[in-house]
C-alpha cells in the first residue's frame, strides 16, 4: 500500500467497491492482487496459491480442477489479508482482470465440454505444424502458439478435431466461466493467431489461407468461428455472474456485478506492470519461463524463428523473445543448498538462502570462471532443443568456486534469452530501457546487474517487481474507468507510475565482455546439450 493512503481510506475504498482485483495464473503460482481503483499503485491486499504442471501422456498440463481450487485459495488469501489489515469483510470488488500463461490449447465442444486435457505453452510436439504455418503465413509461428496446436491435432488426425466448437487460452477460459463471454484481450489473442496491425484483430487473409489448408483433412473447419473475440485494453469484457462469483469465492460472500477487463496473457500484463507499452521500451519477465518484449517503431524486415510478433494490450506490435526455461533450474540448485543448511542445523529461510547465494555470485569472475549452466528442463526452440536436459558443465581449467557457480547459474537463466536478443539487435531495433520483473530480481543489484550486462542496456526494477502480472492485470481492470479518455500509455505514465520508485542499473563495463565470453561458450556448448537429448 502506498504511503499516501491511510488504513481508514483503504478500508473505505474496499467497503465501497472502489477496488480492482487482478488474478494471474503463473507457471508455479496463482496470484491475486487487490488495488485501489483510483490509485492502482496502492496495493491493498494479496493472496497466492502454489501449483505445478503435470507431465501426463507425454504432455504438460494442468487439470481444470486445479485451476479452480487454486484461484479459490488465492482469492481466500486476499479476503484474509483484507480482514487482517483493515478489519473489513470483503464481499464486493469494483473491477476484475484475469491473466495467465499465454498460448496453449483448451478445446471445447458444442456442449462446452473439454475435449482433450489442457495443452500448455510448454509442449513442443508441434514442430511440423509450426513449420508449415510459418511458411504459409510468412510470419514466425512458434511451437507454443494455439494455432500450431490446433493444426498439429489436424495433422495427427486426432478424433476430437471434428467436435471442436471453441478453443482458447487459460485466461480466456477462466474469463469465460466468470462472465459467460468468449473473448480475449488482443495481446493474448496475438499468441493464438496472428493479428493484423491495421485492424487490431485476427488477420483475415491468414484465416482464409488456414481454412484452405485444412479443407481436405478437416472439412468444414473455419478457424474464425472457433477463435475467441478480440478486445482492446479498456473495452467492456462483461460482468461477473452469480455463477462466476461462486467459482471465485467458495464461501459465497462475493457479490456478482463487477466489471471485467479483457483477459490478457502474462506478456501483456508484464508490459503494463513495467510501463513498457510505448515504442523503444521493453521488459523482461522471469519465472518458470523467461521472455523479453520490445515495442517496435517499425515492422521487422525479416522472419526469424527466434522472434515472434505479438501486441501490447492496446494492439501495438511487439517483438517477443520467448524462452521455455527460466529460473526453475536455478531454484532447484538453491533448494539443494537449502537442504544442506537444514541438515547442518541452520535456520535460514528460502528467501535468505537465495539472497546469500546471489550476493556471493558478485565475487565471481565476469565470465563465470569458464563454468556453464544450461537451464533447459523443457525443450527450447531458440536453442534447437526438442527436449530438456539441464546441465552444469566445466573443464579441468575452469575456476570452480561457489561465486562462479552461482554466477554461471544466473547467467544461464539469461543465456537463451540473450541469443534471441542478439537477433533483435541485428534488425536495428532500438531500446532505451529494459524493465525487469519477477522473483529473481528481489535481491537488489544482482540479477538486475547481470541482465544489464547481457543486454548491454540499462535495466530498471520497480517496487512491483515481485508482484508482476497480478498487479498488471489489476491495473488493466482499473483502466476500465479511464478509457477511452486516456490512451493506455498516458494512463500508465500519469496515473500509475508518476511517483513510482524505480531503480535503474547501467551495464557494468566488466560484465558486458564477461557475459559475451560466457555466451560464446554457451552457444558452442549447445552441441553437448543436443548430444544429451539424443542419448539420454
Amino acid at each position: 500500500m502506498s504511503a499516501e493512503m491511510t488504513t481508514d481510506a483503504a478500508a473505505a475504498a474496499i467497503r465501497e467497491g472502489r477496488t480492482a482485483l487482478g488474478i494471474e495464473f503463473g507457471s508455479t503460482r496463482i496470484k491475486a492482487c487487490l488495488v485501489d481503483a483510483d490509485n492502482p499503485s496502492s496495493v491493498l491486499a494479496v493472496g497466492s496459491h502454489e501449483w505445478e504442471n503435470e507431465f501426463v501422456g507425454r504432455s504438460w498440463t494442468y487439470s481444470l480442477e486445479s485451476v479452480w481450487a487454486g484461484v479459490q485459495d488465492a482469492y481466500a488469501g486476499v479476503v484474509a489479508d483484507v480482514e487482517a489489515r483493515y478489519g473489513v469483510a470483503l464481499d464486493n470488488v469494483g473491477a476484475i482482470g484475469v491473466s495467465a500463461m499465454m498460448h496453449g490449447y483448451l478445446a471445447f465442444d458444442e456442449a462446452d465440454a473439454l475435449l482433450v486435457p489442457f495443452r500448455t505453452w510448454r509442449n513442443t510436439n508441434t514442430e511440423r505444424s509450426a513449420v508449415v504455418l510459418s511458411e504459409l503465413f510468412g510470419v514466425n509461428i512458434p511451437l507454443r502458439w494455439s494455432i500450431a496446436h490446433l493444426y498439429q491435432a489436424v495433422l495427427d488426425e486426432e478424433p476430437h478435431i471434428g467436435k471442436v466448437s471453441f478453443f482458447t487460452t487459460l485466461a480466456g477460459y477462466v474469463h469465460w466461466k466468470l462472465t459467460g463471454r468468449k473473448v480475449l484481450g488482443v495481446g493474448d489473442a496475438s499468441g493464438m493467431f496472428p493479428i493484423d496491425p491495421a485492424t487490431r484483430d485476427y488477420d483475415s487473409s491468414m484465416m482464409e489461407k488456414f481454412d484452405r489448408l485444412v479443407s481436405e483433412r478437416a472439412y468444414g473447419l473455419h478457424v474464425g468461428e472457433l477463435l475467441p473475440g478480440v478486445l482492446l485494453a479498456g473495452d467492456d469484457a462483461g460482468t461477473l455472474t452469480a455463477e462466476g462469483a461462486a467459482l471465485l469465492d467458495r464461501t459465497g460472500a462475493l457479490r456478482p456485478g463487477a466489471a471485467l477487463c479483457p483477459p490478457e496473457g502474462d506478456a501483456g500484463t508484464g508490459m503494463v506492470a513495467t510501463e513498457s507499452v510505448a515504442p523503444r521500451t521493453g521488459n523482461v519477465s522471469a519465472g518458470t519461463s523467461i521472455f523479453a518484449m520490445v515495442v517496435l517503431e517499425r515492422p521487422l524486415e525479416h522472419v526469424h524463428h527466434e522472434l515472434d510478433v505479438v501486441t501490447t494490450p492496446a494492439g501495438d506490435p511487439v517483438a517477443m523473445v520467448h524462452c521455455n526455461n527460466g529460473a526453475s533450474e536455478l531454484a532447484s540448485w538453491v533448494g539443494l543448498f537449502q537442504r544442506f543448511v537444514a541438515v547442518a542445523g541452520g535456520e535460514l529461510d528460502t528467501d535468505e538462502i537465495f539472497a546469500v547465494l546471489f550476493r556471493e555470485s558478485l565475487d565471481g569472475d565476469p565470465d563465470a570462471g569458464g563454468l556453464l549452466a544450461y537451464n533447459h528442463l523443457a525443450g527450447e526452440p531458440i536453442a534447437g532443443l526438442s527436449e530438456g536436459r539441464p546441465l552444469f558443465v566445466r573443464t579441468p581449467e575452469s575456476r570452480f568456486t561457489l561465486a562462479n557457480f552461482m554466477r554461471a547459474q544466473l547467467y544461464g537463466v539469461f543465456g537463451t534469452l540473450a541469443l534471441g536478443m542478439r537477433v533483435l539487435e541485428s534488425e536495428g531495433v532500438a531500446l532505451d530501457r529494459m524493465f525487469a520483473h519477477g522473483g529473481i530480481f528481489r535481491t537488489a543489484g544482482v540479477a538486475q546487474r547481470y541482465l544489464a550486462g547481457a543486454l548491454g542496456a540499462p535495466v530498471a526494477v520497480g517496487e512491483t517487481a515481485s508482484e508482476g502480472g497480478a498487479w498488471g492485470i489489476a491495473v488493466l481492470a482499473a483502466y476500465l474507468s479511464a478509457s477511452p479518455e486516456l490512451p493506455l500509455d498516458v494512463y500508465l505514465r500519469e496515473r500509475v507510475f508518476a511517483e513510482a520508485s524505480v531503480d535503474v542499473v547501467d551495464p557494468d563495463p566488466e560484465d558486458v565482455p564477461g557475459f559475451a565470453a560466457y555466451l560464446s561458450r554457451y552457444r558452442a556448448g549447445l552441441a553437448v546439450e543436443a548430444a544429451a537429448v539424443s542419448t539420454l
